[in-house]
């Protein structure tokens, strides 16, 4: 049986909920005068999307105080904010940190989770941005016996802004999932100047760190999959929004600006640049929205769809910022037009959760492909 990819009426809702809320609240001037402060996170806006309109517990069920909603309207989500760039940590706290401590299902884990959906916490799961599916994450740190961290991760997105580290170890019984405080003793963070400047990363060190052991060796692993899995397949759906926004200001832009007495929108060679543009992109939709559907519906499948989805839409995400610069002209080049962070997201992501070409790779195998000779 087919699935049906359109939006339904709960996720265009849910979608001018989000919209209505970022155009009045994350302008692009406002998004560029963060960038240059030393607050880069809109801790304000988080919060209201956290709280009011209950985003922090999107994928949380109702038991545990979340909305009980699916990988769908997280995409939907994430499509909005990928749009505007939104500087909040959406993808490190509502989703990969809540998907790691869902899976886990352990009553410990619930208990973050509970404090996560009602906006009383920011997470952040303690890995390396860059770690696709199926990567082995627990080596980077250690835990004793007595659950003191030992250790250091790089590149941890939205780290700066958590409250909580869900932290992947290896203790004396094999792998497990920690929650320890960021202001906790033998914690610190190193903010390195990240080129996507509305997501910045952290390098985070542990020495003696006190921790609470959330999961243990029967869960600790797969949580973590399934956290990743869900991350690259959701990061598909901001990348589409990126591109998307990217097209549309294009599209608006060439219409309004005026070369030898006509709209440049009206030179052929741009219209076919555009076109292909517009068909990437509705090819992106596709293949976003294929990929949410699959990890709403937990299919077998989901990790086939993730690839697909990863492997095409990043791409698609930096030709649409790179058009969007180029066609835009001297203007585009520009620190004040927006452009810029958009390309700066695009190619952030086009790395994060797996290259494309180590999707296409997992591709290749999942689907029994061989490889090049």
């Amino acid at each position: 049986m087919s699935s049906d990819l359109l939006y339904s009426d709960v996720e265009n809702d849910l979608r001018a909920a989000v919209r209505g809320l970022l155009a009045d609240r994350c302008a692009p001037a406002d998004v560029l005068a963060r960038c240059e402060s030393d607050a880069p996170y809109d801790a304000a806006l988080w919060r209201t999307l956290a709280r009011e309109v209950g985003l922090a517990g999107l994928l949380v069920p109702e038991k545990l105080g979340g909305q009980g909603a699916s990988a769908r309207e997280a995409a939907v989500v994430l499509e909005e904010l990928g749009a505007f760039v939104a500087p909040v940590p959406f993808l490190g706290s509502a989703v990969l940190a809540t998907a790691a401590l869902l899976a886990a299902g352990t009553g410990e884990a619930d208990a973050v989770v509970a404090r996560l959906a009602a906006g009383e916490q920011t997470a952040a799961l303690a890995v390396p941005l860059p770690t696709a599916p199926g990567a082995d994450v627990s080596q980077g740190v250690r835990a004793d016996a007595d659950g003191l961290l030992a250790g250091r991760v790089t590149s941890v997105a939205d780290a700066t802004a958590a409250d909580v580290l869900i932290v992947p170890a290896t203790g004396p019984d094999g792998p497990g999932l920690y929650e320890v405080r960021t202001d906790a003793p033998g914690v610190a963070l190193s903010v390195p100047v990240p080129l996507d400047l509305t997501r910045p990363i952290a390098d985070v060190s542990f020495d003696g760190a006190a921790a609470r052991r959330i999961a243990g060796p029967e869960t600790a692993a797969a949580a973590v999959e399934r956290a990743l899995l869900t991350g690259a397949g959701l990061l598909a759906s901001e990348q589409l929004g990126l591109a998307q926004w990217c097209l549309d200001e294009t599209v608006a832009y060439l219409k309004d600006r005026h070369q030898f007495g006509r709209a440049v929108g009206s030179f052929q060679s741009l219209k076919h640049r555009l076109a292909d543009l517009w068909l990437e992109v509705v090819q992106s939709r596709a293949a976003a929205r294929n990929a949410a559907d699959a990890l709403a519906g937990d299919s077998a499948d989901a990790p086939v769809a993730v690839a697909v989805a990863q492997a095409f839409c990043a791409p698609v995400a930096v030709r649409a910022a790179e058009e969007c610069v180029q066609l835009h002209g001297g203007i585009g080049m520009t620190w004040e037009h927006p452009a810029h962070l958009r390309l700066k997201r695009a190619k952030a992501d086009e790395i994060a959760l797996g290259t494309p070409g180590r999707h296409r790779a997992a591709l290749a195998a999942l689907v029994d492909l061989p490889a090049a000779g």
